[in-house]
């Protein structure tokens, strides 16, 4: 039963990383195609020239005409370039932040996953030699060496190795990590900064464009009543600038320093949370030295009282050397579990701080 469970768990882990890892590229395109459209559509609104069309009278007395026109702005032909490359860039930024984000979200939990399938190949292993044990303790009970009391308490450390087995199985079987990069966290995370800045310039760009214009319009105008002769052509060129264009700039270069200063403390950006991600792993080794040591200790004690009855000459003994072995085998299991732990946390921020 435990075999076959076994091979539903890992069945599982590799089929939800795919899984994942599609869900994740079909997040991406999605957003990218809402904002690539809607930029697009932005994009002919600004270059596409404005018609219209109306009756204007151009002086007290004189005849009401009909006057028809398209215009288009400097301007507003180059935003629509420049709304183009803050759509690319946002789409960037999005893709980045979303693996950074994933990352750090589900780095803990990875960890956690790994030391978990570590600890069946511990618990494997430390069945085979209880198995190895029972067996030579039971023909020594068919001997009549040994009493089936000294088997029983083998069988009960059986028992909690099975237990701590399916628990384990039913830990990594509720784990879901999807499909996370192999880049160190902090290139990620400068990425992702850096795709940030990007489009904040991008932004920035499109913003000054504000600033100044230099417009065409083009057209006819129809005397209405009495009728004349036909349409009379006129073209006109208008220039703009704004006068607070330099403060304007200042401000806008002091909102780019803000927002970078601004992602670098937000309790919910991927900068925060892998600081927060880089304590926890330390807290987590702290916490994990701490029983090992202990761990240690306790094993110490019983090798010492393993040499004392090395070789057995009287069923107590005998006895007492199984007690001490079964306990030694689960000492093990969580002595190698620690280390484990403790060694992959340390790999981990070397590798990602």
């Amino acid at each position: 039963m435990f075999l076959n469970h076994w091979k539903f768990v890992m069945a599982a882990a590799l089929f939800i990383p795919s899984v994942a890892h599609a869900q994740d590229q079909k997040d991406q395109q999605a957003y990218c195609v809402y904002v690539m459209e809607q930029a697009q559509a932005q994009r002919d609104f600004l270059r596409t020239p404005t018609a219209a069309a109306g009756f204007t009278q151009p002086e007290t007395g004189l005849p009401m005409q009909i006057v028809g026109a398209a215009s288009l702005g400097l301007s507003d032909f180059k935003k629509a370039g420049l709304t183009m490359e803050a759509a690319r860039k946002n789409c960037e930024l999005y893709r980045a932040t979303l693996e950074a984000q994933q990352d750090v979200q589900y780095a803990f939990t990875n960890l956690e996953k790994n030391a978990l399938q570590n600890r069946l190949g511990l618990i494997e292993h430390a069945t085979q030699s209880l198995d190895a044990l029972m067996e030579k303790t039971s023909k020594m009970v068919e001997a009549q060496n040994a009493t089936r009391l000294m088997l029983f308490t083998l069988q009960t450390t059986r028992i909690k190795m099975d237990a701590d087995r399916a628990d384990t199985q039913s830990k990594i079987a509720a784990i879901y990590v999807p499909a996370l990069s192999d880049k160190p966290l902090k290139d990620l995370v400068a990425q992702k900064q850096s795709g940030e800045q990007q489009e904040q310039k991008a932004l920035d760009k499109l913003n000054r464009q504000n600033n100044w214009d230099v417009a065409l319009s083009v057209g006819v105008h129809q005397q209405v009543n009495p009728a004349a002769q036909g349409p009379q052509p006129y073209g006109e060129v208008t220039v703009s600038y704004n006068l607070a264009s330099w403060s304007i700039n200042k401000h806008l270069d002091r909102a780019a320093n803000a927002h970078e200063e601004w992602k670098r403390v937000q309790e919910g950006d991927v900068v925060r949370s892998t600081e927060v991600l880089r304590q926890q792993l330390l807290d987590s080794i702290t916490v994990q030295e701490a029983k090992l040591k202990s761990l240690r200790e306790e094993s110490a004690q019983i090798d010492k009282n393993l040499e004392v009855v090395a070789n057995p000459d009287t069923s107590a003994a005998f006895d007492f050397h199984n007690q001490l072995s079964a306990a030694m085998l689960l000492l093990q299991i969580e002595t190698n579990d620690a280390s484990f732990r403790i060694d992959q946390a340390r790999e981990y921020l070397a590798k990602n701080y």
